[in-house]
């Protein structure tokens, strides 16, 4: 019995990440949020990327995000949750970067406390010559954005690709 409802929330997932990779991803980032709320069971957990040019992309990106996990935890409360950036708004999170952005800082540190990892790219950060001691403690510093969201993925989370609209 264990092992068929393992099997059916395993195709409960494929099916839900085909849903999501079709036309939901084209959808905006609340209809696919609504579409996630609208289902009778939780998916395992959701990553949330960012990978943007735009160094500011955190002051809209994270607010956004703070929001859906609102509304993801409301109705899942269980829900595992995880944010990855990998673009130039990496950079807004560092050390050096704290007063420029104290509220985005005080969002992340927010949901770092509500059990939400906040990673950046290491990679990313080593070809502007940064590394882990230049982003706070709150911050997880992994060694590659992409292998980590593919990593979330593996274990059954769905990808949102975080796009401004």
């Amino acid at each position: 019995m264990h092992q068929l409802r393992r099997k059916y929330r395993l195709i409960h997932l494929f099916l839900v990440g085909l849903l999501l990779t079709g036309p939901a991803a084209q959808a905006g980032n609340q209809e696919t949020i609504e579409q996630l709320l609208a289902q009778d069971e939780a998916p395992f957990g959701v990553v949330f990327e960012i990978v943007e040019r735009d160094v500011d992309a955190l002051q809209w990106a994270i607010p956004a995000i703070n929001r859906y996990v609102r509304q993801l935890r409301t109705r899942f409360p269980d829900i595992g949750l995880a944010v990855v950036s990998h673009g130039r708004e990496e950079f807004a999170l560092m050390k050096s970067q704290q007063a420029d952005n104290a509220e985005i800082h005080q969002v992340v540190q927010s949901l770092v406390a509500d059990d939400i990892t906040v990673h950046v790219c290491g990679t990313h950060a080593s070809w502007r010559g940064k590394d882990a001691d230049d982003f706070p403690d709150y911050v997880d510093v992994t060694p590659a954005g992409p292998t980590e969201i593919h990593n979330y993925e593996a274990m059954g989370y769905i990808l949102i690709e975080l796009k401004r609209h």
